[in-house]
């Protein structure tokens, strides 16, 4: 009982939010990220661990400084959730301005890999805008939540605009018909999902569980693999969602050697956006060879 009533609260307060101005959406995500970052917790040194192990170099000071910036970021996109799960397709289309190197209504088989970064989901924002810009249907996977009065909500507001959310742990055969279609596909790749349909491989050079999916669909769909990056603009007013041209000679029939060519790209990528990308996962928790999580 009391689990029913915090979860229908927490459906009220994403309600809340999503009518209110965008800035004051944005300014209590702040608050709250600035709250979280201040109060100690075990996501506060995954996100520590994270930044010591990826960039060596940095003094205990600017990892600080660095952790302290995300956690204020992770806090605007949880309350910026609310306008993307429950916001209607002309509010979530306001928040990211969306370039594209090819044209997404051309209905090749093609993959956009989205990274992990803080912001907007990308198969929401490309869903919303896919009607008034022609583009096909919008699938994406999705893990599911332990929490199943949110997981089958969450679904459902993924979906609103036509989208397609498949699920993670299910068959893929429904995703590979997708592409064949010419359906527009997005995968975010780069977190550790297990050793299953994984091999460790460079990224930040440790070597890194990673899924090798992007690179099997590819090649059994014979689909181009496009990357797609969105990033807070420079002002941090909005975001940027940029689709890259196809990936030249990928994928290859080697999916270790493809799989590390995508962690190098999403390396290059984080570099410039450091303070956005998703440092709460457990990027490296597991090891090879029997070795000690770092967590």
């Amino acid at each position: 009982m009391i689990k029913a009533v915090f979860n229908y609260v927490g459906v009220g307060i994403l309600a809340l939010l999503s009518r209110l101005p965008y800035r004051l959406v944005v300014l209590i995500g702040y608050a709250l990220g600035s709250l979280a970052g201040h109060i100690p917790s075990k996501r506060k040194q995954v996100v520590k661990t994270n930044l010591r192990l990826c960039f060596p170099l940095l003094s205990e000071r600017e990892i600080n400084v660095l952790a302290y910036d995300h956690w204020k970021l992770l806090g605007r996109s949880i309350a910026e959730r609310s306008v993307i799960w429950l916001g209607s397709a002309n509010a979530v289309s306001k928040m990211v301005d969306v370039k594209s190197a090819v044209d997404l209504s051309d209905q090749k088989p093609r993959i956009l890999v989205n990274m992990h970064f803080t912001g907007i989901e990308g198969s929401i924002v490309i869903s919303a805008l896919g009607k008034e810009r022609g583009w096909p249907r919008t699938s994406g996977l999705f893990q599911r939540m332990k929490n199943p009065f949110f997981n089958e909500r969450i679904i459902r507001w993924r979906n609103r605009f036509g989208g397609n959310a498949i699920d993670r742990q299910g068959n893929l055969l429904p995703l590979i018909r997708e592409i064949r279609k010419g359906n527009l596909i997005i995968i975010a790749p780069d977190l550790d999902l297990g050793l299953r349909d994984s091999v460790f491989v460079p990224f930040f050079g440790i070597p890194t569980n990673t899924i090798t999916a992007v690179s099997r669909l590819a090649l059994i769909a014979k689909a181009e693999v496009c990357m797609m990056v969105t990033t807070l603009l420079p002002d941090r007013s909005h975001y940027s969602c940029v689709i890259s041209k196809p990936i030249d000679g990928f994928p290859s029939d080697d999916h270790i050697a493809d799989t590390a060519r995508l962690n190098a790209i999403y390396e290059a990528e984080i570099r410039q956006h450091v303070a956005e990308y998703y440092w709460v996962h457990k990027r490296f928790k597991n090891r090879p060879d029997g070795q000690v999580s770092p967590y």
